[in-house]
């Protein structure tokens, strides 16, 4: 699998106003490759894309993340922190294939832009770090790629640093994992003995020179110390192999030393169907290990002619509709990111799933059942943008000139018409008052606002309609944070802000009716609707539903939009505290109308008014969100760190050693986390740390909902 390292490529020229005139593909998409890389926090992720680029001749030189030198992370705020905040694509070559790759955020405040970019990915590159191992982020990245299916190659990462243990994190990327990871190179060392890897496929140790940055790498015979750990660990990657490929177990049977080929092409096999995860090893930031983690990208993960056909609904009938990954077919796409530019303007990041697009082509939007122009087509190198006349199927790139189009969104050739499974997005947990410090801002920050909700759907934005206050809600104190920044940087709107604040919810517990007669006057005329309606409790975290499934005698056609609209309203404005309705389903049972005299207005309020006495009716609750918190402290502390989670309404769900440190686990409502940071460097002398993701929503306790309504 180790192949000779290429011959630096020319980089070409790129630039905001680079213009490329040609039209053929860059490589036959046989040879395209869409990755992702995938981690927790500070598991390497970035530093493992840069050196990719670095040895695949997309850069000259090696960018670091703590020295704010990234290519990819290219953001002031990224810079600054040190962490992955927006995920950017690029693209690089590797032995003749086109490598798209899209750098994901670790934290879990930025957990969306993972979502929406395993979404459109083929594949994923998921990177672990060989101290840390699955970390509670891993398993969040994990389990959205599961979700959508994606192949992944495993990559430890961090075998020179202390503590590092390949054998530990495999173990737990199989028993947290429910993975079938199956290693393809054992290290040789670990920490600072650490000094290359052992290629078990064609049986090789393989080092790196460290004066080239690891750019020129050597092959030699296994060390005789570790010659037997090879062979076992070659045999099993051979049996699980067999276990599921006809191919291998025949070439097996013949001969128990398989040929490389016959291996490397049963293990793509085996990874497209998702049933083996290949594990590689190496240490980004000492550049070892990272060309065969590219050799394996190219080997094992799947082109988009190896994935099946992408499925959508046409719009026109429902129907189920099929498109095949070709450039003579109608063009499909999905829209699943927005930026804006200050050069360009507003960027529409799309990943091309049948089709090709063109410069000034029209394109079709089933959402808004409208076409736009495409004034502009980029290929991305993170925030250097090179354009082109057209982009091909099974490409990511960014089209300018779409006014309509928002995340999820597809767009499609208008006589072929597709709309393509959207991207899910995680509800927030946290919001904050926000107002412009002077009233010639007002309208800045009201655009600014509107900018970032469309580029991030995880960024709501709301009016309180009590307080006429403007609320902006996000994944965490951290996302507010940053977009609060963004607006002073980007948008120029200096803000006063209050303080971060719990996003509750509210929702019933039990089953209720509510029969609601709208019959005034006002304006000079009469206004009469009858509503009927029933809520109910659904599964949790099932959000909400309405069904209008009344017959036009009861409610005509004309009104049952109203109707609908008064509910959602009702919802969103919640009936406790304010706070969103969710996990409710409201059923309309019936209504009445007076043709004379009915009307929008009428439905509206009557379907507000009966949703209200409904749900009152219901055993109304409100829920809080609840945090999977994990703490890494030694020993010595544990009693502290153990008693400060049960003061915060905490429930310890495990506890596990891992060397010389102890790993606890937690449930802990979020609003009993504030300041959580600093309590946990207290208790441990600086020595503890943790991390924390939402999981879920549940009922707050008495006393705490009690507060709320007097709030």
């Amino acid at each position: 699998m180790v192949a000779v390292l290429e011959q630096k490529k020319k980089k070409k020229a790129s630039g905001r106003s680079g213009a490329s005139p040609a039209t053929e593909r860059l490589r036959p998409l046989c040879h395209v490759r869409n990755i992702g890389i995938i981690a927790h926090i500070d598991a390497g992720k970035t530093t493992t894309t840069e050196r990719m680029l670095y040895y695949a001749g997309s850069v000259h030189k090696i960018g670091e993340v703590h020295e704010g030198t990234a290519v990819m992370d290219w953001m002031q705020q990224e810079k600054e922190r040190g962490i992955t905040i927006t995920s950017a694509a690029t693209t690089c070559f590797w032995r003749d294939h086109q490598v798209n790759i899209i750098d994901t955020p670790g934290h879990v405040d930025f957990t969306m832009e993972v979502e929406r970019s395993l979404r459109v990915l083929d594949g994923a590159v998921g990177v672990f770090c060989a101290v840390g191992g699955v970390q509670p982020q891993s398993e969040t990245v994990w389990r959205q790629s599961d979700r959508y299916g994606v192949p992944r190659v495993a990559f430890v990462n961090k075998m020179d640093r202390m503590g590092a243990d390949f054998v530990r994190v495999v173990g737990d990327m199989r028993s947290k994992l429910g993975s079938n990871a199956v290693p393809v190179q054992l290290p040789i060392g670990a920490e600072d003995a650490f000094a290359g890897v052992i290629d078990l496929i064609n049986m090789r140790a393989v080092d790196y020179d460290e004066k080239t940055l690891g750019a020129e790498v050597s092959q030699f015979p296994i060390p005789v110390e570790l010659a037997a750990d090879a062979e076992k660990a070659r045999a099993t990657l051979i049996e699980a192999l067999a276990e599921n490929d006809e191919v291998v177990l025949e070439a097996y049977l013949g001969d128990a030393d398989v040929e490389p080929e016959v291996l490397i092409a049963g293990i793509r096999r085996a990874v497209i169907a998702g049933s083996m995860v290949p594990v590689l090893c190496g240490s980004s930031l000492r550049n070892k290990g990272v060309q065969q983690l590219l050799d394996a990208v190219v080997d094992f993960m799947p082109s988009p002619l190896d994935v099946p056909p992408i499925e959508g609904a046409n719009p026109r009938d429902g129907a189920t509709v099929e498109r095949v990954a070709e450039d003579s077919g109608p063009f499909s796409a999905l829209a699943f990111k927005l930026a804006t530019d200050s050069f360009v303007g507003r960027l529409a990041f799309i990943r091309i799933y049948s089709g090709q697009i063109a410069k000034g082509q029209n394109v079709f939007n089933p959402r808004t059942g409208k076409r736009e122009r495409v004034m502009k087509l980029i290929r991305l190198h993170a925030n250097d943008r090179t354009e082109v006349e057209v982009l091909h199927t099974g490409e990511i790139g960014a089209v300018v000139g779409l006014k309509a189009v928002t995340t999820g969104d597809t767009l499609c050739a208008e006589n072929a018409p597709v709309e393509l499974m959207g991207i899910r997005y995680p509800e927030p947990v946290m919001f904050m008052a926000i107002e412009p410090k002077t009233r010639a801002d007002k309208e800045k920050l009201e655009a600014a606002l509107a900018a970032l909700s469309a580029e991030d759907p995880t960024c709501v934005v709301r009016t309180d309609d009590e307080t006429g206050q403007t609320i902006l809600s996000g994944m965490g104190e951290l996302h507010l944070e940053i977009l609060k920044d963004r607006m002073e940087r980007e948008y120029s709107v200096v803000t006063n802000s209050g303080r971060p604040m719990v996003a509750y919810h509210e929702t019933v517990t039990d089953r209720a009716t509510a029969i609601h007669v709208f019959d005034r006057e006002f304006g000079g005329s009469r206004h009469f609707a009858k509503v009927a309606l029933e809520v109910s409790a659904a599964t949790r975290g099932a959000g909400t539903e309405i069904d209008v499934a009344v017959s036009d005698t009861q409610i005509p056609a004309a009104y049952k939009a109203a109707v609908r609209d008064g509910v959602t309203d009702g919802l969103m404005t919640g009936i406790l505290a304010r706070f969103p309705l969710t996990d409710v389903t409201v059923r309309i049972t019936g209504g009445a109308f007076d043709p004379e005299s009915s009307s929008e207005v009428a439905f509206r309020t009557a379907a507000v008014m009966a949703l209200r006495e409904a749900i009152m009716a219901a055993s109304p609750e409100v829920l809080e969100p609840i945090m999977a918190v994990e703490v890494v402290t030694p020993a010595d502390y544990m009693g502290e760190i153990l008693s400060d989670v049960s003061q915060r309404r905490g429930k310890v769900q495990s506890m596990e050693a891992v060397g010389d440190l102890q790993v606890v686990k937690a449930a802990v409502p979020l609003a009993e986390l504030f300041g959580y940071s600093t309590a946990v460097r207290s208790l441990s002398r600086g020595r503890a740390s943790y991390t924390m993701e939402p999981t879920h929503f549940a009922v707050a306790p008495a006393v705490l909902k009690e507060r709320l309504l007097n709030q």
